[in-house]
């Protein structure tokens, strides 16, 4: 490419976030906004080229001495996360766009549109970065902004939720960068050091030293993903957090989680990725039903969202180490339709609290009488976490469930279970919440239904999950070549059909 595409795509929102900073709210809010749009238009350019076989990839020599570079690239699992991510953001800003009015926050909206803006920015270098070096230091950048959008925004236990969530993060970064140091110096001693993922995947780490550094790695994607044990920071930052901020941190941060599982965990170390897979396995079907569990006994809607996060988590980890060609490309495909799902539902919820001033599931009742429209864009993004037939979820999860059959039918039966606890904390979730008779605080507080500014904001979150689930072949095309690629560099091929013979 003659234009550095990709560095583009990072730069304009980060350089942008701290035009926006220094702006008045009312005009940060536009500027940023405008940004949000440019950024995605760039991403999906680059999304297409990408897929059209386009060679976009970017690499400079950074730090010689070390064998660092500025090194970018977009295979079918970036490309991915990368349309996701702009799509949410500007999704987001639009749903936050008078975030900062309340006399609680300690910001303007243009503090919060440049923070937005620059978590965008690393998430972006992070799904890109072909180089680990660079990768760690997004990884850990995305940390700065998501804290301070927890911390500036929300209620009352903010603070304690910014600096738990931080806590868990630092310490999954410390133990990441000890396995980054411990995978340079096995570079070092192999010959020319390098920090190149391409160059790592060449690495002999067929022994306990590289099921050591696996572990660290996966340490620290585990506590991003999260997974069950190492998971307590999310509902403390999603019920304390705005909506908004809590569809970026389980839409977007997160994500690199499960991203890292497959571009660094699998491709780098796949002789320890299959040792530890019987143990993963076990531990993503855990996932799947305590977080399914917790969310059915929640009596707060913003910890109810975060709680069925943690399942769809599980789900994802569990197809990456099936190890299937089918679960991995459901697994990838789940990361988006995830984000979408998850983004319908905190932002639907977040509506609902402004207007009752209350996250309390009990605090409501009846409100589909007086707010319909409200009341069916929460039933649809619920039916998409619940993975109903027709939606882009539901194409996912099927993915990851038959792929994962074909090697391991009885732990798929078994995460099977999460399915069915999924349509029982969404559907006593809104029957609770949005049927029966008018409550006299919902009668005084739910005076209005969705405005156009919201319905602008929910409409295509909805339109891009029915397309994905009735048309998903082009993006599943996508998640289909990154599989393959990720099934070869485990060394791994698919189960051979089994056909009994007739007699």
């Amino acid at each position: 490419m003659p234009l550095p595409l990709l560095t583009i795509l990072a730069l304009v929102p980060i350089i942008g976030a701290v035009v926006v900073f220094f702006l008045k709210p009312q005009v940060g809010r536009l500027v940023g906004y405008g940004l949000a749009l440019t950024t995605a238009v760039i991403g999906v350019l680059a999304f297409v080229l990408s897929i059209q076989g386009a060679d976009v990839t970017e690499r400079v020599s950074w730090i010689p001495a070390l064998g660092a570079y500025y090194a970018l690239g977009l295979d079918g699992i970036s490309a991915t996360l990368v349309l996701m991510t702009v799509i949410l953001v500007p999704v987001v800003l639009l749903a936050e766009w008078h975030v900062g009015e309340d006399a609680t926050a300690r910001w303007g909206s243009n503090v919060f549109f440049a923070l937005a803006l620059l978590l965008q920015g690393f998430a972006l270098l992070v799904f890109m970065a072909d180089d680990l070096l660079l990768f760690y230091l997004a990884f850990e950048a995305t940390l700065i902004p998501t804290y301070f959008l927890i911390a500036g925004y929300g209620g009352p236990a903010r603070r304690q939720a910014a600096v738990k969530f931080l806590i868990y993060s630092l310490v999954g970064g410390l133990v990441m960068l000890v396995a980054v140091a411990g995978l340079y110096a096995v570079s070092a001693s192999a010959g020319e050091p390098s920090f190149l993922l391409g160059d790592l995947m060449e690495l002999d780490l067929d022994n306990s030293l590289g099921r050591w550094l696996f572990a660290g790695f996966f340490f620290a994607f585990a506590v991003k993903a999260p997974m069950a044990g190492l998971h307590t920071w999310l509902p403390d930052s999603a019920e304390q957090a705005t909506p908004g901020t809590s569809t970026l941190l389980v839409g977007i941060l997160d994500k690199i989680g499960t991203f890292g599982m497959i571009k660094v965990c699998l491709w780098v170390f796949p002789e320890a990725s299959r040792w530890a897979t019987p143990v993963i396995l076990i531990w993503a079907i855990v996932s799947v039903i305590y977080g399914a569990l917790l969310a059915i006994q929640s009596k707060d809607l913003l910890r109810l969202v975060s709680y069925t996060s943690i399942s769809h988590f599980g789900f994802m980890v569990f197809g990456i180490f099936a190890l299937t060609t089918q679960s991995l490309s459901g697994s990838i495909f789940y990361m988006l339709n995830h984000g979408l799902s998850t983004a319908a539902m905190f932002l639907v919820v977040g509506f609902m609290i402004r207007r009752r001033g209350s996250a309390d599931i009990d605090a409501f009742g009846g409100v589909q009488k007086v707010a319909p429209v409200l009341a069916g864009v929460l039933l649809f993004s619920g039916l998409s976490a619940l993975a109903l037939p027709g939606m882009g979820s539901f194409v996912s999860e099927f993915l990851v469930m038959a792929g994962s059959w074909q090697r391991y039918p009885i732990h798929t039966a078994v995460i099977t279970l999460g399915t069915v606890l999924a349509a029982v904390y969404v559907l006593r979730m809104y029957l609770r919440t949005m049927t029966g008779p008018v409550t006299d605080q919902v009668e005084t507080h739910v005076t209005t239904d969705l405005s156009l500014r919201e319905k602008a904001v929910v409409a295509p979150l909805i339109a891009l999950l029915l397309l994905f689930g009735f048309f998903p072949k082009p993006l599943l095309s996508v998640a289909d070549e990154s599989a393959r690629g990720t099934m070869v560099s485990v060394g791994v091929t698919d189960p051979a059909p089994q056909v009994e013979e007739g007699n």
